[in-house]
């Protein structure tokens, strides 16, 4: 297998594309596009363009070069909506009726929707939590395919001008509560895009699995099954000088697989029951943190571990593992490497930093949220720290051993998606609403 010639441009041009869940890497990370540290949604100061997107959608922009992509469900009852804050419920949501679930491809530069298609019209074969959307999972694309997965609805994939290449149904999936099996939240984990396979984690009450697509078909490339409980963490490619690992976030173990065959390579117990922060790759290390208490751990694995490297009881390292803490991780937010500081985000708001190597503590801050708390992932350019609220504020932090809240901005509008950051703009998808942040225009 080799990488495509736009694969290869993409590494060129890094700041022009922002390709899966969480950028590059799933670093988070966009340097060198002078993003403003405050704007205004009512005056326009500071707002490229904004962008009205139907229905509902968890799911986070991504972005190629000039065009942007998101996903979105629309349900025929009209006046979609889901329940943010702080809270332990976990109904499912009333809305059963028939959805459109879609793609949507916009301009990056003028926010104009360049088309839209329609991927699975129907009931959904599964619920979704009160708090989710039916379209949680982010897209990915490599220049050339851009795939959506909308969970048992199936997994879709087009060619940058919205032509339909290939589908796939890979059938329905139960997540949901680990110890109530009659509780159903819906999927979230997105798809990765790794030289020609297009990668998903399949967790869920039974029959849990990864797969490996082909890109350009959606042949089934290789597929390994997985004693797990439903988790919602979107899987990682880490690379290192001696290999790529496959990195997936899961109750029962973490693991790192060989992404091209699906073998196993190492599996790390003593996570949460519920995991749905993504892996990361820091400095050497991967960072696999999960917030369900009691555990709630931050691991900081070596790469190139082989076998079972769960620690013993008292241990918080180990040869394979640099540190660990408990009742430290984050609840949903995927945590944030940033020029040598590992940065963690609680859902109640809770803004903790590490020396990375080391996990000593450098600070723990608690950021002056509303009050609904954080679902979205930390991201970061130019020094600074974007941090986005349930509430729809975005606290702008400097980057850094010393906290410092430098702005703190309003949308005006629920926030649950990770931004985006490409070609001088932090894209932000609210409720309803998407939005280019930043110079009109720029690149």
């Amino acid at each position: 297998m080799t990488r495509s010639v736009p694969f290869l441009l993409a590494i060129a041009a890094g700041a022009q594309n922002w390709p899966s869940f969480r950028g590059p890497s799933a670093s988070g990370v966009a340097d060198g596009n002078k993003l403003p540290a405050a704007w205004d949604v009512a005056k326009g100061t500071n707002i490229a363009w904004k962008t009205p997107i139907p229905g509902l959608g968890h799911s986070s922009p991504i972005v190629w070069g000039d065009r942007v992509f998101v996903t979105t469900a629309v349900s025929s009852r009209g006046g979609d909506s889901f329940k943010r804050g702080l809270y332990g419920e976990g109904d499912a949501s009333e809305d059963r009726g028939v959805q459109q679930w879609k793609l949507i491809c916009v301009n990056r530069r003028t926010g104009a929707v360049l088309w839209e298609r329609l991927a699975y019209e129907g009931v959904p074969k599964e619920k979704r939590h009160m708090k989710a959307t039916y379209a949680n999972a982010t897209p990915a694309t490599d220049g050339e395919v851009v795939v959506a997965f909308f969970g048992s609805q199936g997994l879709y994939a087009y060619d940058l001008d919205g032509k339909a290449l290939w589908n796939r149904d890979l059938g329905r999936f139960d997540a949901g509560a680990y110890d109530l099996p009659e509780y159903e939240w819906g999927t979230a984990s997105s798809p990765i895009v790794y030289r020609e396979l297009v990668i998903v984690q399949c967790d869920q009450q039974k029959g849990s699995f990864l797969a490996a697509l082909d890109r350009k078909t959606g042949k089934t490339v290789w597929k390994t099954e997985r004693d797990e409980l439903p988790s919602w963490g979107t899987p990682t490619i880490v690379s290192s000088k001696a290999r790529d690992e496959l990195v997936t976030n899961s109750s029962n173990f973490i693991r790192g697989y060989d992404p091209l065959t699906g073998k196993e390579l190492w599996r790390l117990g003593g996570s949460s029951k519920i995991t749905a922060p993504t892996p990361i790759a820091a400095a050497g290390l991967i960072v696999v943190a999960s917030g369900r208490r009691p555990e709630a751990p931050i691991f900081a694995v070596h790469t190139g571990a082989t076998g079972n490297i769960t620690l013993g009881a008292d241990q918080t390292r180990s040869s394979a593992v640099a540190w660990s803490k408990t009742q430290r991780g984050p609840y949903m937010p995927t945590p944030l490497y940033y020029r040598g500081v590992l940065y963690a985000l609680g859902n109640a708001g809770i803004f903790d930093a590490y020396d990375c190597q080391t996990g000593r503590e450098i600070y723990r801050q608690r950021i002056p949220h509303q009050g609904s708390g954080f679902s979205a992932s930390p991201v970061a350019s130019d020094g600074r720290i974007y941090l986005s609220s349930e509430d729809g504020d975005i606290f702008v932090a400097a980057a850094g051993e010393h906290f410092e809240l430098l702005k703190t901005n309003s949308m005006d509008d629920p926030l649950m998606a990770t931004p985006a950051i490409a070609g001088g703009l932090l894209i932000v998808r609210t409720q309803h609403t998407l939005y280019g942040i930043g110079a009109a225009n720029r690149n």
